[in-house]
């Protein structure tokens, strides 16, 4: 029986562009693929490994042309809407009290700084968990188990009781192998507002 939902947030309850953050970072850094070095300070700041302004000053120095603002535009890119509906969801199933309600992100605080200013509801939804990880914060980034089993540990909750809801199939895959239920959720196709009509059988 399903006690906790573990909701990712990207693409679950905030649209990402993904791919067109991607396109967008290379045409404003003039380059046709990110460096390994690139990719390695991302995984860094995604983890809460380094600051925001270690972060900035890393891009910085290697695309003097481009100021702190524009930088930050180029990250803050992949953030898109958020639709008010989900938030009406997930209000609703606090208010039912049936389920454990986690969210578990791997987020950043630029990311999370962004979404709190242009969210005006940020704070009525994150009230709405009674758990609120972002990998920066807890020095974990999914889909590695170690995040997973801390999730478990912290609110003493088995795993074949869970339901986990995210876009990413590595993600997904991990939970699968330590027992979670699992939605691997198509963004633009599915919504999460309709999880009991599409995942009916565990409810």
């Amino acid at each position: 029986m399903i006690k906790t939902l573990i909701f990712d947030f990207g693409n679950v309850f905030v649209n990402l562009d993904l791919e067109g953050a991607f396109n967008y970072a290379l045409e404003k850094f003039q380059i046709e693929a990110l460096s390994d070095e690139m990719i390695g300070f991302n995984s860094f700041y995604e983890q809460g490994l380094i600051s925001t302004k270690e972060f900035l000053d890393f891009y910085s120095t290697n695309f003097p042309k481009l100021s702190k603002e524009e930088l930050i535009d180029v990250w803050n890119f992949m953030l898109k809407d958020f639709p008010k509906e989900r938030l009406d969801f997930l209000k609703a199933l606090k208010l039912d009290s049936n389920y454990k309600l986690i969210l578990l992100s791997n987020t950043n605080e630029l990311h999370i700084d962004y979404i709190k200013e242009n969210v005006s509801f940020f704070e009525e939804f994150k009230n709405c968990f009674d758990a609120f990880y972002l990998s920066h914060e807890i020095n974990l980034v999914k889909p590695n188990q170690d995040i997973f089993e801390f999730v478990l540990n912290e609110n003493k909750i088995n795993a074949d009781e869970c339901l986990f809801i995210d876009d990413n199939e590595d993600n997904i895959n991990t939970a699968k192998k330590m027992k979670f239920e699992t939605w691997h959720i198509t963004p633009g196709t599915e919504n999460v507002v309709n999880l009991f009509e599409t995942k009916k059988k565990l409810f």
